[in-house]
């Protein structure tokens, strides 16, 4: 079976969820403990997603602290909401042919199956904001 999109984004999302315990875990190893599919191979896709989420991390994170608000901090961050906003903000920003209204409604997707309906409405304004803010025309 072939993934798709979004089936690809779920599973960058439990790679990156993993990484966020231990960042020196294999990403293959990760990736085939994965429990609803067969494949061995990673999806490119995959790899573009997790290598450019770690590899703009700060950039990343330092968004994402500029979205929050006052008196809160990215530690404050549920663990599952930080990977999900991060992986839409590296979306936005860097993936090619993801209209930003994707990304964030793949962001939204990611919520509903790994987080909840309070983080789903925290994560639309944050990257609402966003998208206004930096003016995203993708």
């Amino acid at each position: 079976m072939s993934l798709n999109r979004h089936m690809i984004r779920e599973e960058a999302f439990q790679v990156l969820f993993a990484l966020q315990s231990d960042p020196e875990a294999d990403i293959q190893t990760i990736y085939e403990a994965i429990p609803h599919h067969d494949e061995k191979q990673i999806p490119p896709y995959l790899l573009t997603l997790v290598n450019g989420v770690r590899e703009h991390q700060d950039q990343l994170d330092e968004q994402i602290n500029n979205l929050l608000a006052s008196g809160w901090t990215i530690g404050r961050l549920a663990k599952p909401d930080l990977v999900i906003l991060r992986l839409a903000l590296f979306e936005m920003q860097y993936a090619e042919n993801v209209p930003t209204v994707v990304a964030i409604n793949e962001a939204l997707e990611l919520t509903k199956t790994f987080s909840s309906d309070k983080s789903r409405k925290f994560i639309n304004g944050a990257l609402g904001k966003f998208e206004k803010q930096a003016n995203l025309d993708k």
